[in-house]
């Protein structure tokens, strides 16, 4: 089955992430692509 979507968000770092939060709260039925884990390498690392 194929599912259709009104914003594909390709990159799940700290930009892409708002940026597919802020589409699905205007009411956008939204997607986020990453070949890695939500957040990108900022959000994950510990300093």
């Amino acid at each position: 089955m194929m599912e259709s979507y009104d914003v594909i968000v390709v990159g799940a770092g700290p930009a892409g992430y708002v940026c597919a939060i802020r589409a699905a709260q205007l009411g956008q039925k939204t997607a986020i692509v990453d070949k890695q884990w939500l957040g990108g390498v900022c959000l994950r690392q510990v300093l």
